[in-house]
Formats: structure tokens, C-alpha cells, sequence
């Protein structure tokens, strides 16, 4: 797996989904190995092998550079298939398919819509998505707007696995005191401070709200920004709310998501949110901002937003009738359980990867085009249904190589 921060997944979705799909693969006979970066020097994690390569710490470098050298390190060992995460990598592709690797690269949100990139970052994403389009043997979309996107944009269909959800039925409400907090006295935001998570709209709506509880935000950036400089102004100037950086204990994180009058969620580009899901699994009632992602994935268990006007009256809403909100959160934690289970997840990247391999073994190239239909995994056009990919037989043992390295900026497993 190329392309992301690695495991353990400390940052972001990429990063979890790695870490839940590979130990999964790795259970079933796999051997799966992880390109990494950062300072956790170990060899394996979860039965999956670590291999750690330096990066360039500059935020447009990062990603590219680090991919760079996991590819160089990867043409080099015998590989049985390529993920690579983030279709800003696909300048690369060209060397893994030199090699005879298959590969499938896992497209993420619409980046070049993220307001944090200027013009020049965002041609880069968007000629770096038509070379995914054009190089890579099949594409991974974790949510049917993405399919969609790449469909009527491009022409080529994707295969849809979304992320899994976790359930969390309890957790432990005493350490909400370690933050001065008390179960369902609280709004939360957990986010990456950027732009297109709508934090600017959620701390203005909340401030021209008469709401009585306060408003408590997880997150932070990798890099200094005018953005997160603005958020912390907005936050200072209503007592109320509380900015309190990254939270990296998870079972804190799962308590202050499970403690919440309201979960409020801003993301708007990056497609299925490991943030939402990890809230709904958690049963908290969410506002979401009103995007196709965040209605395909909440259904009518959440409410919605737009601007600060819609936020202030959803928190207000929340307040007034909180019976109503833990009703719904109770629903979300339903529909994650039913719709988003990592072991289907694990299931459908089994089954593609062993339609890949079958491709090259008979010499055909893109199996992710109109009415591909292999090994459990179905792609489909706008609208269409994947058929659960069950274990596939004959492929134990295979490599399975899961990238590290994709550029999303993701805070924490979380996010």
C-alpha cells in the first residue's frame, strides 16, 4: 500500500483504512507491507510490514516525494499488486505498470476543489486525476458521488468501497472530565482546519446563536495557515467555544464523540468521512453541511447546513429537543452498522486485487471499464450497485503491497 502517512494511523482516512484493510488482509494470508514516513522506526504493525522512507517537509512536496521513493523501493521486490492512495500520485504510475505490477489507485475527494490549493496546485490535481484515469488498471471510490464524478466526467468507471464504520455501543464517560466536560453538555467539531471543512461557518453560526451549551473543536493543521489563524480569532471572541488541538487518544475521541448534544461536521470535497462515520458509529446526532457525500452516507438521520444561518438553527434545534437528538443518533449508529463494515471492505479490496492479478496473468489492462465484473467485485457507472465481494479462493499468500503517501493533509484516524 503507496501513498499515505503508513500505520499506525495517527492522521487521517487514508491512514485508517490502510491499517483496517491491511490487517484484515494480512489475517487472511496475506502478505501485506506498508510504505510509511514519520519518526515510528518498528517493522510491522498488525501483522503488516513497515517500510519507512524519509519525505520532504515542505506541504506540496510531501506526499509526491515520499511516493517517489516508495515506488523506487517497491519496483525492486517482487510485488503481486500496487494500491496507491491519492490520484495526486499518479505521475508514478507509469513505473509500476512498467514493472508488470498491476495497479489500482484509490482516487480520494475532489482535491482540486480544496480552497487551500491556488491555481498551479490545482492543475496539478486535476491533470494528476486524468493520468489516474488513463493509467491506472482500475480505480477505488469510497462514495457513489465520486463514481459518479469520474463516470460522467471521464467516461471510466470506478470500483465503490467505501470506509468501514466503527460501532462504539460504550465508552467511558469519565474521561470527558479530563476536558472539563460533561455527557451531552457539549456541540463537538472534529476537523482538519482547512478551508473546505467549514469550520469559518461553524464557529460564525454558532456565535450568532443563542445556544446554551458549549462548543468544543478538535483539530489542527500540518502547516501554518492564515485559515487557522482566522478560526482561532472567531473562537476567542465567544467565550463559549473551545479550540483544544488534536486529540490522539482514541478512546477519549470515541467518548467525546459519544458524550456530544451534537456532532457538527463540515467536510465538503473529500467523498466518504471517516470523522462522520466514526461519530455515527459512536450514536452521535449529526449536522452535517449539505453535500451528496454527507447525504449519501447520513441518509434522513441527519440534519444539514449551508451557511451560519443553518448551523445556528440546527444547534438550536438540538437544544431544544434533545430527546429527538439522541433518537437520531441511535439511527446513525444503525445505518453505519448496517451500511459500513470494514470487513466487506477488506472483502472488496480482497476480490479487486485478485481481479487485477487474473487480468495480467491473461494480458487484459483496465478492468475497471463498463460491465467488468470479477472475483466479487462489480464496477458500476452513476447508480449502480457492487455486489459483496466475499473471500477470494487460490490468492493466500500473495503480496499485497498498501501505499503510503497520499496528500490529504488528515489530522487523526478520526478525520
Amino acid at each position: 500500500m503507496v501513498g499515505t502517512r503508513g500505520v499506525p494511523a495517527r492522521y487521517g482516512g487514508f491512514e485508517t483504512a490502510v491499517e483496517e484493510v491491511g490487517q484484515r488482509l494480512v489475517a487472511r494470508g496475506h502478505d501485506v507491507v506498508v510504505y510509511c514516513r514519520g519518526d515510528d522506526r518498528s517493522g510491522e504493525h498488525l501483522g503488516m510490514r513497515r517500510v519507512r522512507l524519509p519525505a520532504l517537509k515542505r506541504s506540496s512536496l510531501e506526499t509526491l516525494s515520499h511516493t517517489t521513493l516508495s515506488v523506487g523501493h517497491l519496483l525492486r521486490r517482487r510485488t503481486d499488486v500496487a494500491l496507491v492512495f491519492n490520484a495526486a500520485n499518479a505521475p508514478l504510475l507509469p513505473a509500476i505498470r512498467a514493472a508488470r505490477i498491476p495497479v489500482a489507485v484509490h482516487v480520494d475527494g475532489l482535491e482540486w476543489q480544496r480552497a487551500k490549493w491556488g491555481p498551479a496546485g490545482r492543475r496539478w490535481y486535476l491533470t494528476s486525476e486524468r493520468l489516474a484515469v488513463r493509467w491506472a488498471d482500475a480505480l477505488i471510490a469510497d462514495a457513489r458521488g465520486i463514481q459518479d464524478y469520474y463516470s460522467e466526467k471521464y467516461g471510466r468507471d470506478s470500483v465503490f468501497l467505501a470506509y468501514g464504520a466503527p460501532i462504539i455501543p460504550a465508552t467511558d464517560a469519565g474521561r470527558l472530565a479530563e476536558l472539563d466536560l460533561t455527557p451531552g453538555g457539549y456541540h463537538l467539531v472534529v476537523a482538519r482546519l482547512e478551508p473546505e471543512n467549514h469550520v469559518d461557518v461553524i464557529l460564525e453560526g454558532y456565535r450568532r446563536s443563542a445556544a446554551k451549551l458549549p462548543l468544543v473543536v478538535v483539530g489542527s493543521v500540518p502547516y501554518p495557515s492564515e485559515h487557522e489563524r482566522r478560526l482561532h480569532e472567531l473562537a476567542d471572541s465567544d467565550q463559549r467555544i473551545r479550540m483544544v488541538g488534536g486529540v490522539w487518544d482514541q478512546d477519549l475521541l470515541n467518548a467525546m464523540y459519544a458524550g456530544s448534544a451534537s456532532y457538527l461536521h463540515g467536510h465538503s470535497v473529500g467523498g466518504t468521512n471517516p470523522s462522520l462515520l466514526r461519530a455515527m458509529g459512536a450514536g452521535a446526532a449529526v449536522t452535517a453541511w449539505d453535500v451528496n457525500f454527507n447525504r449519501e452516507v447520513l441518509g434522513d438521520t441527519g440534519l444539514y447546513f449551508g451557511d451560519p444561518a443553518g448551523l445556528a438553527t440546527a444547534v438550536l434545534q438540538v437544544e431544544g429537543t434533545p430527546d429527538v437528538a439522541v433518537k437520531r443518533g441511535e439511527l446513525a449508529r444503525e445505518r453505519a452498522a448496517m451500511k459500513y463494515e470494514w470487513d466487506d471492505v477488506a472483502a472488496g479490496y480482497e476480490a479487486l486485487c485478485a481481479s487485477l492479478l487474473d487480468a495480467k496473468r491473461s494480458g487484459t489492462r483496465h478492468v475497471t471499464r463498463r460491465g467488468f465484473g470479477g472475483a466479487g467485485v462489480q464496477t458500476t457507472g452513476s447508480g449502480g450497485q457492487v455486489a459483496h465481494a466475499g473471500p477470494v479462493q487460490g490468492q493466500v499468500g500473495g503480496a499485497v503491497f498498501l501505499p503510503e503517501g497520499f496528500h490529504r493533509w488528515l489530522h487523526h484516524p478520526g478525520l
